[in-house]
């Protein structure tokens, strides 16, 4: 038996629609990771993008368990001296939840060219409204 390689110009992909409300940010974020990735598919290789599209809803909806909602920080640095710059997560999430998102899921993706390329395929809003209708995104259930 020979082992399966995909090729990019071969690999088919879904759209799928994520409704994150109640559910915690870091579960989320790894599940849809993992198919950015293309990892839930048996034609997964590693050296070839072969995730699907994934749109997640109510991101201003998700929870953060223990006290992480007050002790965590969001952080950037400017690269000056003097320039880094904190927000706790209970402000984050109340001012750019769509950020914080996107942020926890870039983080668990692979560093680089394959990574950022990924990335491109998430799609993440506040609310409950979408503009990809016209793709057909089908319902995707993630496990707690």
């Amino acid at each position: 038996m020979k082992s399966y390689l995909a090729k990019p110009e071969q690999v088919e992909r879904k759209w799928y629609v994520v409704d994150v409300s109640g559910m915690a940010l870091g579960r989320a974020a790894s599940q849809i990771a993992t198919i950015l990735r293309g990892k839930n598919k048996p034609t997964y290789t590693p050296n070839v993008d072969t995730g699907d599209f994934v749109i997640v809803i109510n991101s201003d909806k998700i929870l953060l368990t223990g006290k992480k909602l007050d002790q965590k920080m969001l952080r950037h640095h400017s690269l000056y001296p003097g320039g880094l710059k904190e927000m706790p997560y209970r402000k984050a999430i109340a001012t750019k939840s769509d950020f914080v998102f996107y942020e926890a899921v870039r983080r668990m993706l692979p560093a680089g060219v394959l990574g950022r390329k990924m990335l491109k395929k998430l799609k993440v809003y506040k609310g409950s409204e979408h503009d990809h209708e016209a793709q057909k995104p089908e319902a995707l259930e993630l496990r707690y």
